[in-house]
């Protein structure tokens, strides 16, 4: 069978550092596994990843890579890379011109594909669909704008620069992360807005790029006006909101499940079940080999089936991708990113 019709293991897990441990091996082997994230912890230049990606792709089997490579001050690999500005910074552009911010979202979306896939790595969790807010610890200048009306036509231009290159796209952190002050790393964030206020305008990014979506990423947010866990572990969001009435048909990844927003849930593996049952296709357990483990003990024992959905997350590159450094379309972007940076 061709492996893009088989079904890949639910679990995301990460590695310690530059080379793969004996463990490691061992553990990306598993059948409950199906998916690798890359840090900044395991990359110091374009030769070592390269040596990484070749080493986790010749001991598994279609594993998914993935990173989180947005821009700003959430990219993970710099050295050697297209230093790429943060979406806020393409946002602002919005306001002198729309048609070249337009552009230049475009572009970013192409240029971080095509130098992400020429590494055989299968996609970046982008783009953030979350409101600008200045308070926001966690998201504030990793947000195109506070205008919803701004969001939704950068983003969707992001996305079409990603899709050119042959990146899925990932829209995070529904139904919106941006206007919480708190930061769901280090704690449970409360949106306490009417369910109203919310379907209104941090809802409506997420609706109105729906269409163009292969994945989600819910936030680790908790909105008690409609519901009483937060939206990774609730099917109010991801079934009814999510599936029903946005008829969204693609991926769903939970966040990372050690992130202390995600901890109310109880242990880890008590975690990983909530997320699995209220909808995510994937779950994402970083920075805690042991939790890690657990979770893979439990989706083993339980001889979990795995899901086919989660293969339309592979890398499809674009034919120009193999000779990116001399392509025209990369010197453009280059000169493009400089003109804004100053």
């Amino acid at each position: 069978m061709n492996e893009n019709n088989q079904p890949l293991g639910v679990l995301m897990l990460d590695l310690e550092g530059l080379v793969l441990t004996a463990l490691e091996q061992e553990l990306l082997q598993r059948p409950s596994v199906g998916g690798l994230i890359l840090f900044s912890r395991n990359f110091t230049s374009p030769a070592q990843l390269e040596d990484l990606i070749a080493a986790v792709r010749d001991r598994t089997r279609g594993l998914l890579i993935a990173v989180d490579q947005e821009g700003g001050r959430v990219q993970r690999f710099r050295e050697g890379f297209l230093e790429l500005p943060a979406l806020h910074t393409i946002g602002l552009l919005a306001a002198h011109d729309l048609e070249h911010a337009r552009l230049v979202a475009k572009q970013c979306g192409w240029a971080m594909a095509a130098e992400i896939l020429h590494y055989g790595i299968d996609f970046s969790f982008a783009p953030v669909l979350d409101l600008y807010h200045a308070d926001s610890r966690a998201i504030k200048e990793r947000a195109f704008s506070a205008s919803v009306e701004l969001v939704i036509e950068l983003a969707r231009a992001y996305i079409a620069g990603m899709h050119e290159a042959g990146m899925a796209a990932t829209g995070k952190h529904f139904p919106g992360h941006g206007t919480v002050s708190a930061d769901s790393h280090v704690e449970l964030p409360t949106d306490d807005r009417s369910a109203e206020e919310l379907l209104g305008t941090d809802f409506k990014t997420f609706a109105a790029c729906i269409d163009t979506l292969d994945a989600i990423m819910p936030a680790h947010v908790l909105y008690p006006a409609v519901d009483s866990v937060g939206a990774g572990y609730s099917r109010i969001w991801l079934q009814t909101k999510l599936r029903d009435e946005l008829g969204f048909a693609g991926v769903v990844f939970s966040d990372d499940l050690t992130m202390a927003s995600a901890r109310s849930a109880g242990s880890v593996v008590n975690r990983a079940e909530m997320a699995l049952a209220a909808g995510c296709d994937m779950i994402l357990v970083c920075n805690d080999r042991a939790g890690a483990v657990s979770v893979a003990d439990w989706l083993d024992q339980a001889d979990h089936p795995g899901n086919t959905a989660l293969n339309c997350m592979r890398g499809a590159a674009a034919a120009d991708i193999s000779n990116l450094y001399a392509e025209t379309r990369w010197a453009e972007v280059q000169d493009l990113i400089k003109s804004i940076s100053h």
